[in-house]
């Protein structure tokens, strides 16, 4: 197998842009259905307005020049390609992190916060506070896709990432990520302990077991009793899309990867669902250019159903506990976030929590100030 790193760079043929222009303009929209609201889904009339602007206002060329503005690469590692950018701080004392995205992320979440990290100076920061940045696409996802065999488990990823931050040459590193990545990076703690400095997570890394014994719910403070009641609505209202992807994710990848739009209803979904505060239209909380290109990543790719594959069809559930590492680790819980720091701390060593009112599932594209300044503090301790 080939050690080797490869850079890369994103040049999507012009025929392809073509072809998804005239699905754009031949697309056939479902009639609405009545009240034509989120509670069923996304609303036609919103996610027409939003196709329209696709076609015509969305420049794929300027997004594309933006993502070919940071140095990538690819290698392969376990029979499988991956994808990442790789940003080098100017800081001579510069900390290696290692950023994991999520579902349904890409590696365009991370975009407004690698000149922060990497030159803090520039960004009104200490220069001490420094990163060198290293930002794959998992495994099944965007330029990392499709996947070839089944078993990219957590802990599989999180060894993986462990192999790809050995063959760049760093010993000491530390590691962030939300939703999958959330997952992903305490197990990148658990497979080398003595090389990982701190792991972080924004949205918890362990959810409550769930359903909680009435007893031991009484114990629990009043924010703590509100993300379990979110966890229980999210059951009921919410759950359909993970029980299909984990279930049948070719099934569903056959429409993602025919249908621009479908692609487009299918993640805009979660974008409304999961960014805070709720009532807000998505495109009005995050930039809609920078919906746009995190759906085109999927849809240029072709990776809906790998990625669902990877992200849902595990051999256990995201929730399981595993042995603590015993590396520091950091949580930024934001308003959406459901996660509770006793449950957490059975199987990590939570060392900084911090708890926010406002700010939603996607961090980096919702908070990023917050989240630059919450990752700065916590590894300010653990150069």
């Amino acid at each position: 197998m080939s050690t080797a790193i490869t850079p890369f760079r994103i040049d999507i043929p012009q025929q392809r842009l073509d072809d998804l222009r005239a699905r754009l303009d031949n697309a056939r929209f479902p009639q609405p259905l009545p009240g034509d609201d989120w509670d069923t889904g996304v609303p036609t009339h919103w996610l027409r307005e939003l196709v329209d602007y696709w076609r015509t206002g969305y420049d794929w060329r300027a997004a594309e020049r933006r993502l070919n503005s940071f140095p990538q690469f690819t290698t392969e590692i376990e029979g499988q390609r991956i994808h990442f950018l790789h940003v080098r701080s100017a800081e001579p004392n510069a900390v290696p992190l290692l950023l994991t995205h999520g579902w349904p992320g890409s590696v365009v979440e991370f975009l407004d916060i690698i000149g922060p990290l990497t030159d803090p100076r520039a960004h009104g920061g200490d220069p001490a506070d420094a990163f060198h940045v290293v930002i794959p696409s998992l495994p099944g996802f965007g330029f990392s896709g499709p996947v070839t065999e089944s078993g990219w488990s957590r802990d599989r990823i999180g060894r993986v990432w462990a192999q790809l931050m050995e063959r760049l040459g760093y010993e000491r590193y530390g590691v962030q990520g939300g939703d999958i990545g959330g997952a992903v990076s305490p197990e990148v703690g658990r497979a080398a302990p003595d090389r990982v400095i701190g792991v972080h997570v924004n949205g918890g890394t362990n959810l409550p077991p769930f359903p909680i014994p009435d007893e031991e719910l009484a114990e629990l403070t009043d924010l703590e009793r509100d993300r379990i009641n979110r966890i229980a609505a999210f059951m009921r209202e919410e759950f359909g899309y993970i029980a299909i992807q984990s279930t049948r994710p070719q099934a569903l990848g056959y429409g993602l990867v025919d249908s621009p739009v479908g692609q487009l209803a299918w993640i805009m979904d979660k974008f409304r669902e999961w960014t805070h505060p709720r009532n807000v239209l998505p495109d009005k909380i995050i930039d809609r250019d920078r919906l746009l290109t995190n759906v085109m990543i999927y849809w240029l790719t072709g990776t809906a159903a790998s990625a669902a594959y990877v992200g849902y069809a595990q051999d256990r559930a995201w929730d399981s506990l595993e042995v603590n590492s015993g590396v520091p680790t950091g949580v930024i819980a934001f308003a959406h976030d459901v996660c509770i720091r006793r449950y957490c701390e059975t199987a990590n060593t939570i060392t900084h929590w911090t708890d926010v009112d406002h700010g939603g599932h996607f961090a980096a594209l919702e908070e990023p100030e917050l989240l630059v300044a919450d990752v700065r503090e916590f590894f300010r301790g653990l150069r």
